[in-house]
C-alpha cells in the first residue's frame, strides 16, 4: 500500500492541554500497559519517552516464549491502542527536567528534543532516507547493519516519523549539506529545530524507564568487540528477528554464512562480583537463552548447540518444562562449567572457547559463532532520574522500593514499575504495570473521570443496498511473511478475485500509520468488507476490527487471513508452495467475507461491587486497593482467620516483618467499612457474567448470595507433605517452614542442633510435579542465614539441584557461602540418602565435583518441600469456567499480555493461586488483579461480543444437546410460545461452536461464523 500523508493533532501546549492525572516516564511494555490500564480506569495520561519512539528494548526482541508471539505483535496492537487513545497523549523524544510539588499536584518541566522533522508533515516515506548519503551504525540493529544519519527509529515506530540523528549529520555537525531538505516532498525537514521546552501538571508520577544491558566491551569481556564471530544476545536477537540486519536469516558477521556450531556463555555481566559486574542475577538471561536455542534449531535443525551455564534457572511458571524442551532437542548440550575466550582463528574467524569437564579435566573447542548471555543494567541515567524525581536508589542502582509495596519508591505519589524495580521477565513487568495503575487510582481516585475523554466513532454506514466491494491487505510482517511468501504475486492474484475491489500491501499493517491508511482506503474506495491477510488473529484481530469501526464500517465485516502461522513459519523452505498455500487461504477469505453480515455488540450494566475468594496476602491486599478506591468488596476466607499461608512467615531475605505487615493489613480489612469479611466461608455456586455475577456463599450452613461486576481469585496454594527422607517417621526431619517457625519460637531443638542439612526440590522437578516451586532455594537461604545469625558456629549444608536465587536475592547466596553455609550439588538420578543413626542422623550424597560419596551428620534435616495447588482450585475453576495448567495452578488469560487476567471476562488472578512466588511479588501481582478489576468497576457498562450463538425456536427440538456442550453455562431452557426452548445468554457466550456441532436440527448457529459463511470457505479450498 501506498504511503499517503497522516493528519497527526499538534502539540498545544495550552493551560488545559497540559493538565493530566498521570505521568509515565518510559515507553517500553510496561509503561504502555500503565497507560491503557489507567486510561480505561478514567484517568487522563501523559506517556514520556526519551527515545524517538515507543517500544523499550522488547521492540528489538523476537520472539517471546513460551506463546512464540513476536515481541512486536505484542506490543504494536498497544502501540496503536495508546496512539488512538483520547486519554493517553503521547510525548517521544522527550525528557524530564524538573518536578516541583507533591502528591496530587506535581508541576514538571518537560524538554522535547528536536527531531529536525515537523512531525505533522512527516509522511513516513523514506524518500529522506534514500537520498541522505551519511551511512551509520544501526543502533537500533546493534550496529550489526547500517543506516542513515536521517532515519526511522525501526518499521514499526510510533510515531512513524524519521528523525535527524546531530552526532552524525553533516549539517548539524559542519553546515555543510542539506540533500534531505531538497528531497522531502512534504517539506517536513528543518534542520534549524530547537528544544521546545514546556510544563505540564499532574496528580501522580510511575517511572517506567525499562533497563539497560550489560556492555562487554568495557571490560573486554570474552572478546566482544574485538572477535567479529562474538555477539551478544541482544546481538543474536536481532539476527533472529525478521526485521533485522539479514532479515530474520542467522548469518555470521564476519563472513555472512549460517553458523553450524554456536556457543552461549551464561551470566555475562551478572552473579559477579569483579569491577563493572553485576552482583545480582539478572533473572531472564538463562531462559531467553533457551529461547534463542529453540529458535535457531528452527532455522536450522542441524545447528549443534552448546550453553555453557552455572544453574540453570528456569523458575517462573513453565519454565522448567522450556528447558526441558531445548534440552531435549538433537545437537543441544548443557554444560555446568565457567569459561574463557581463547583465540580467534584468522583463517575462519572462528573462536575457541575453553572450559572444565567433571570427567575430562580442561576441554578447548572451536565454534563458528559465541552468543554472551548478557545481563540486565538498571537504565543508563537512573542517577539522573533519581536526581530529577528525587528518589532513592538501591545499592545496585535500580530504584529502591519497599518489599511491603515494591511500587512505591521513596517520594510520595511518585511509582515505579517494570524493570526499574529489578531484573524481571515481561509477565511482572506487565503485572507491575497494573499494580501501579491500582497505587494511582488510589491515590487519585477523586479526580477520575474529571479530565478523561469519551472516543468517538464515525456513524456507521449502511451497506445493506452496496454492491460487494471487497478490500484485500497483503502484509509483509516485516520478513516473516515476505522472505518466504512472493507478496506481490499475491497481491496480483488477490485482485482477480470475485468481489475484490482493490488489493494492496503493506510492510507492517499493525503500525499506527498503515493502520491509518487501510482505515483511509475503506473510506475512499467505498469498501464494505476487508480480508487482511497477515499474522495472527489472537493478539491483532481487535485492533482490526477497531480500524474498521475508525471508517465506519461494521467491525465484524472483517475477515483475518492468517498467512503467518500457517503458511509462511509452517513451509518456510517452500517458497512456491507457501505463495500458493497464501493464495489459497486468501481465496478461502474472501469467500467467505462475502458473506459475512453486520452484528452489534450491546451493552450491559456494571455492579459496582468486587468479590475476592482467599483472604491471604494477596486477596487482602488486593481487596484493600478497591475498597480505597471507593468500591465496595465482599472478601471471602475459606478458614477462620485471614492471613492465609502468611500466617506461616515471619521474614524475608530483605529483612520484612512479615507478621507485623500482616497484621497491620488485617486490621486496615476490618476496620474498612466498604470490605465486608466473611471467614469460615465457602463458595457453593456462581451464575451471571461480567458485570453482573451472584455467587452463593456458604457460611456454616447459611447461604448468602452476593452480586458483584467482577471476582479476584486468590486462594492461595499449600505446602506439598514429604513421602521421603524419613519425615513424618523421624522428628528431626523438619519443612522449611516448619524450621521457620521453630527458630522464631526458638526451641529447643533448633537451639541445641549444631548441624544441619537442607535437601532442596523436595516434591517438585519430577514426574508428576514438573515445575519449580520458585521459592525454596531463597527460603533455604533464608533460613540458613537466620541460624548462623543465632549460632555462627553451626554446620550447615545445603544440598542442591540448581540454586535459583534469581534478581537480588543472589546477594544472599553469596553472603551464605561467605558465612561457612557450604553448598552441594546432586544430579535427580542420584539423590541424597537419610537414614537416622543414633540420635541424629547420617545423609549420603554423591558430590560431582569430588567425584566420590559424601556423609554428613547432622542434628536436623530441613526439607524444601514443593508448592502445591490449593485443594479447592478445580472446583472453584468449574464454578467460574477458568482454567487449570497441566500442574494445577490456575491459567491465567495469556502470559504475556494478561497474566491477571482470566479467558473468562470480569475474573482476575493474583497470588500463589496462579504459580509459587515471593512476598513482594504476590503483592505486586495483587495490586495488578486490582488495577484491572477497578478498570471495568469504573466503568458505568461494559460491552459484549456479537460474535455470539443465537436459536432458532421454531427448530428446536429440546434435546439439550447443546446445554451439555456449552463449557460456560451460556445455555438453558426457558418457556416461549412455542414451548420448552434453548436460549442462549450471549453475554456468557465465547463463540466457541460447540453447541453448534452437538445440535442434530440445526436450530442452533453462531453469529459471524454462520453455516454459509463456513461453506462458503471450504467449496473454494476444493475448488
Amino acid at each position: 500500500m501506498a504511503n499517503t500523508a497522516v493528519e497527526r493533532p499538534a502539540l498545544n501546549h495550552s493551560a488545559d492541554r497540559n493538565r493530566g492525572d498521570v505521568l509515565i516516564v518510559g515507553g517500553g511494555i510496561s509503561g504502555i500497559q500503565a497507560s491503557l490500564d489507567l486510561a480505561e480506569s478514567g484517568f487522563r495520561v501523559f506517556l514520556v519517552d526519551k527515545s524517538p519512539a515507543l517500544g523499550g528494548k522488547m521492540s528489538q526482541l523476537d520472539k517471546t516464549f513460551p506463546t512464540n508471539d513476536c515481541s512486536m505483535c505484542i506490543e504494536s496492537p498497544k502501540f496503536i491502542e495508546c496512539s488512538r487513545n483520547p486519554n493517553i497523549e503521547i510525548m517521544t523524544y522527550t525528557e524530564v527536567d524538573r518536578v516541583d510539588g507533591e502528591a496530587g499536584d506535581f508541576r514538571v518541566t518537560l524538554t522535547k528534543k528536536p527531531r529536525y522533522i515537523v512531525e505533522e508533515k512527516c509522511t513516513g516515506c523514506n524518500i529522506c532516507v534514500d537520498y541522505c548519503p551519511v551511512e551509520i551504525p544501526d543502533p537500533f540493529n546493534q550496529g550489526l547493519s547500517n543506516n542513515k544519519a536521517v532515519h526511522i527509529h525501526f518499521s514499526q515506530a510510533v510515531p512513524l516519523v524519521t528523525y535527524v540523528d546531530p552526532e552524525t549529520c553533516l549539517y548539524l555537525k559542519e553546515d555543510k549539506c542539506q540533500i534531505c531538505v531538497g528531497a522531502c516532498k512534504t517539506n517536513a525537514i528543518d534542520l534549524h529545530q530547537r528544544p521546545e521546552q514546556f510544563e505540564v501538571e499532574v496528580g501522580a508520577i510511575l517511572l517506567s524507564p525499562g533497563y539497560d544491558t550489560f556492555d562487554p566491551k568495557l571490560r573486554n569481556d570474552f572478546g566482544y568487540g574485538q572477535m567479529e564471530n562474538v555477539v551478544t544476545s541482544l546481538d543474536f536477537e536481532r539476527l533472529l528477528c525478521s526485521t533485522g540486519p539479514f532479515e530474520g536469516e542467522v548469518l555470521r558477521p564476519s563472513d555472512h554464512t549460517h553458523p553450524k556450531k554456536i556457543a552461549w556463555i551464561q551470566c555475562v555481566g551478572s552473579r559477579q562480583v569483579i569491577e563493572g559486574g553485576n552482583s545480582y542475577c539478572s533473572a531472564v538471561c538463562c531462559t531467553y537463552t533457551q529461547k534463542q536455542v529453540i529458535l535457531a534449531k528452527d532455522h536450522d535443525s542441524g545447528l549443534d548447540a552448546t550453553i555453557f551455564h552455572n544453574d540453570i534457572r528456569a523458575y517462573g511458571k513453565d519454565f522448567e518444562r522450556f528447558y526441558q524442551r531445548a534440552a531435549k532437542l538433537d545437537d543441544v548440550r548443557f554444560i555446568r562449567s565457567y569459561v574463557t575466550v581463547g583465540r580467534e582463528i584468522p583463517e575462519s574467524k572462528n573462536v575457541t572457547i575453553r572450559y572444565a569437564t567433571f570427567d575430562g579435566g580442561v576441554k578447548e573447542e572451536e565454534f563458528d559463532l559465541v552468543v554472551l548471555s548478557v545481563g540486565l543494567n538498571p537504565p543508563a541515567d537512573a542517577e539522573r532520574l533519581a536526581r530529577t524525581f528525587d528518589i532513592e536508589l538501591n545499592e545496585h542502582g535500580f530504584c529502591k522500593t519497599d518489599p511491603a509495596n515494591p511500587i512505591l519508591t521513596s517520594r510520595k505519589g511518585v511509582f515505579v514499575s517494570g524493570a526499574f524495580q529489578g531484573p524481571m521477565d515481561i509477565p511482572e513487568a506487565v503485572v507491575t504495570a497494573s499494580g501501579a495503575d491500582a497505587l494511582c487510582g488510589r491515590l487519585l481516585s477523586y479526580r477520575r473521570d474529571k479530565l478523561s475523554r469519551e472516543r468517538v466513532y464515525p456513524p456507521e454506514r449502511d451497506v445493506s443496498e452496496e454492491e460487494l466491494k471487497i478490500g484485500v491487505v497483503v502484509c509483509h510482517c516485516g520478513a516473516n511473511i515476505g522472505r518466504v511468501v512472493d507478496i506481490p504475486a499475491v497481491v496480483e492474484y488477490a485482485s482477480t478475485l470475485k468481489n475484490v475491489s482493490w488489493a494492496g500491501e503493506n510492510l507492517f499493517a499493525c503500525s499506527t500509520e498503515n493502520a491509518k491508511q487501510i482505515s483511509d482506503a475503506i473510506v475512499e474506495k467505498g469498501l464494505n468488507r476487508v480480508v487482511l491477510a497477515a499474522c495472527t488473529p489472537r493478539t491483532h484481530e481487535p485492533l482490526f476490527r477497531d480500524t474498521c469501526r475508525e471508517a465506519g464500517l461494521n467491525q465484524y465485516f472483517f475477515e483475518f487471513a492468517n498467512i503467518r502461522e500457517h503458511c509462511s513459519w509452517v513451509h518456510s523452505k517452500e517458497k512456491e508452495n507457501a505463495t500458493q498455500k497464501a493464495k489459497d487461504i486468501i481465496r478461502m477469505s474472501v469467500a467467505r467475507a462475502a458473506h459475512l453480515e453486520p452484528l452489534q455488540e450491546f451493552d450491559l450494566p456494571v455492579n459496582k461491587a468486587a468479590l475476592v475468594i482467599g483472604g491471604g496476602l494477596a486477596g487482602m491486599t488486593s481487596a484493600l486497593n478497591m475498597a480505597d478506591q471507593g468500591f465496595e468488596v465482599y472478601l471471602v476466607e475459606k478458614d477462620s482467620d485471614l492471613g492465609g499461608m502468611a500466617r506461616r512467615l515471619h521474614y524475608t531475605l530483605e529483612g520484612m516483618d512479615v507478621q507485623a505487615h500482616l497484621q497491620q493489613l488485617i486490621r486496615k480489612v476490618y476496620r474498612n467499612p466498604l470490605i465486608h469479611v466473611a471467614t469460615d466461608a465457602e463458595i457453593r455456586e456462581v451464575s451471571g457474567y461480567i458485570g453482573n455475577f451472584v455467587t452463593t456463599v456458604d457460611r456454616g450452613g447459611r447461604l448468602q448470595k452476593i452480586a458483584h461486576g467482577i471476582a479476584v481469585v486468590a486462594t492461595g496454594a499449600e505446602q506439598h507433605r514429604p513421602d521421603e527422607y524419613l519425615y513424618g517417621e523421624n522428628e528431626r526431619v523438619l519443612t522449611q517452614l516448619e524450621l521457620e517457625g521453630e527458630i522464631v519460637t526458638d526451641s529447643e531443638r533448633v537451639a541445641n542442633a549444631s548441624s544441619l542439612v537442607m535437601i532442596q526440590c523436595v516434591g517438585c522437578r519430577e514426574e508428576g510435579r514438573n515445575y519449580c516451586s520458585r521459592i525454596c532455594c531463597g527460603q533455604a537461604v533464608k533460613n540458613a542465614l537466620k541460624l548462623k545469625e543465632r549460632n555462627p558456629e553451626m554446620d550447615i549444608h545445603i544440598l542442591y539441584r540448581d540454586m535459583r536465587t534469581y534478581g537480588f536475592k543472589e546477594d544472599y547466596y553469596r553472603q551464605a557461602a561467605e558465612r561457612d553455609i557450604k553448598f552441594i550439588r546432586f544430579e535427580p538420578e542420584q539423590k541424597p540418602q537419610v537414614e537416622a543413626v543414633g540420635s541424629g542422623l547420617k545423609i549420603t550424597v554423591p558430590d560431582p565435583v569430588l567425584g566420590q560419596q559424601l556423609e554428613l551428620e547432622a542434628d536436623l534435616l530441613a526439607l524444601s518441600a514443593a508448592v502445591i495447588p490449593a485443594e479447592s482450585g478445580q472446583e472453584l475453576g468449574r464454578m467460574f469456567k477458568v482454567s487449570m495448567n497441566p500442574d494445577g495452578f490456575f491459567q491465567e488469560a495469556h502470559v504475556k499480555l494478561r497474566p491477571v487476567d482470566f479467558a473468562a471476562d470480569g475474573v482476575f488472578l493474583c497470588g500463589t493461586a496462579q504459580y509459587p512466588k515471593h512476598i513482594h511479588e504476590t503483592i505486586n501481582q495483587a495490586y495488578g488483579a486490582a488495577g484491572r478489576a477497578v478498570g471495568i468497576l469504573s466503568g458505568d457498562t461494559v460491552t459484549a461480543s456479537g460474535a455470539v450463538c443465537d436459536v432458532d425456536e421454531y427448530a428446536c427440538i429440546s434435546c439439550g444437546a447443546c446445554i451439555s456442550a456449552c463449557n460456560y453455562d451460556a445455555i438453558s431452557f426457558v418457556d416461549t410460545p412455542q414451548g420448552r426452548k434453548a436460549r442462549v445468554e450471549a453475554v456468557l457466550c465465547k463463540g466457541d461452536g460447540l453447541c453448534n456441532a452437538k445440535c442434530p436440527t440445526g436450530a442452533i448457529y453462531l453469529k459471524h461464523y454462520t453455516d454459509d459463511e463456513i461453506f462458503a470457505q471450504i467449496d473454494e479450498a476444493i475448488s
